[in-house]
């Protein structure tokens, strides 16, 4: 089981003391102040792990201290400092404070690694305290505590290429077509109940493959599957749409899919994408392709025929990913480690509703209305999505406790609708 998600509690660790001590020798009988200071506890520092694939060992090890810094000595002698606690996490774990949601540190390739919380220093020893008018003191300093903190680890899986698309659209059966990944199937949905990623090898080279469990609609707002496997086509640098070469209305499931991807996260909807109609090895299939071909035409997408099953045009989907990839720009540090701009958690209310004047309503949201944007008014398949979607979200139960009927004007964002019932 992939565990991608955990809460955990970590702190570093407290100074040493340091200490009160004079000098005792022979023939020395008034000896000065030689407390020795104390040592400097342990930080708290991730590190990324390539060997690391899941953080399943901060399921069942969720507490964490630093090593505290030893007491010092006499003669002036400082306490030990401690040796830093480095947790070992796999390459994509975003870290965030667990209270507030705020974005500690996105740990994305090998080598990367970030001090989390620091140590406390160790206390000054009474050598430290001696002055021309008291060269005896009797005063230490304590270490300073070390801090704590609860976080949240959350994995993003890196893949080159995501497979996204309705449940059983054939994403696990071509994954398993093209790559050594050997993921579980069947014909019903959320056969994925996590990724899988597979390697994909083609001439000298080789790319990852991430079969992104079925998303089903709301699930940017955690329904369904939701939030779980959205995170993971962030990571993704272009992105395979499936479409299920059985459905009743591929077309819709096409619009489905993209909008809960923007308004998961608006960069989302940016990605390239490979339209591939699959299950070609169906009758069904074979007759609803000219209608989908002709329709994506319309809207600029192209759009190819597979099947996974027979193994049909998948050569040539191989080859179409690697070409996709070499076209997109080189990325840089300031791309990888770029926080999306667009959170579903984040504190921003959902919408607004206001009424400007009797039978006048106006909704507010950047989600809601990043979803009318992309909805396809001509279409009633397009038209009933929205509907739900201002269901989803609360608007249509608000709009009813205002008092909206039929009949009445609804604006959201650029777009004049009629409300019915």
């Amino acid at each position: 089981m992939l565990v991608d998600d955990v809460k955990i509690y970590v702190r570093s660790g407290d100074g040493g003391a340091g200490v009160v001590a004079f000098r005792r020798e022979k023939y020395v009988p008034r000896g000065g102040p030689n407390g020795g200071d104390g040592g400097k506890g342990g930080d708290v520092i991730f590190k990324v792990n390539p060997n690391r694939n899941t953080l399943t060992y901060y399921k069942y090890n969720n507490h964490h201290r630093a090593q505290h810094g030893a007491k010092g000595g006499t003669s002036n002698r400082t306490g030990a400092n401690a040796d830093n606690l480095i947790l070992e996490v796999p390459a994509g774990t975003l870290i965030k404070d667990a209270d507030t949601g705020e974005v500690l540190a996105d740990l994305v390739k090998e080598g990367d690694s970030v001090v989390i919380l620091r140590g406390g220093r160790g206390g000054k020893g009474n050598a430290r305290f001696a002055t021309a008018s008291n060269q005896a003191p009797r005063v230490a300093e304590k270490g300073a505590p070390g801090q704590e903190r609860w976080l949240r680890l959350e994995l993003k899986l890196i893949a080159d290429v995501g497979l996204v698309g309705v449940p059983n659209a054939g994403k696990s059966t071509l994954l398993s077509v093209v790559s050594n990944a050997k993921p579980k199937i069947a014909d019903y949905p959320f056969t994925t109940l996590e990724p899988n990623l597979g390697v994909v090898v083609y001439d000298d080279r080789d790319l990852v493959f991430a079969d992104i469990p079925g998303l089903i609609e709301g699930a940017h707002m955690g329904i369904g599957l939701g939030h779980a496997f959205l995170r993971h086509v962030s990571r993704c640098r272009i992105l395979i749409h499936l479409l299920n070469g059985s459905s009743e209305d591929p077309v819709a499931d096409f619009n489905q899919i993209n909008t809960e991807l923007a308004l998961y996260n608006e960069k989302l909807a940016h990605k390239p994408q490979i339209v591939v109609f699959n299950k070609m090895d169906l009758t069904e299939a074979q007759e609803y392709f000219p209608l989908v071909k002709e329709e994506l035409a319309k809207r600029g997408v192209e759009v190819m025929e597979l099947s996974a099953v027979t193994q049909r045009n998948v050569k040539q989907l191989i080859q179409r990913a690697f070409y996709e990839i070499d076209q997109l720009p080189e990325e840089t540090e300031e791309e990888i480690y770029q926080m999306p701009s667009y959170e579903i958690e984040d504190d921003t209310p959902i919408f607004t509703l206001e009424q400007p004047e009797e039978k006048v309503f106006l909704v507010k949201g950047e989600r809601i209305e990043r979803a009318a944007a992309m909805t396809y008014w001509d279409y009633d398949q397009a038209v009933l999505r929205f509907q739900q979607i201002l269901e989803l979200l609360g608007i249509t139960a608000a709009l009813k406790e205002a008092g909206v009927e039929p009949g009445d004007t609804v604006f959201i964002g650029e777009y004049e609708l009629e409300w019915s019932d």
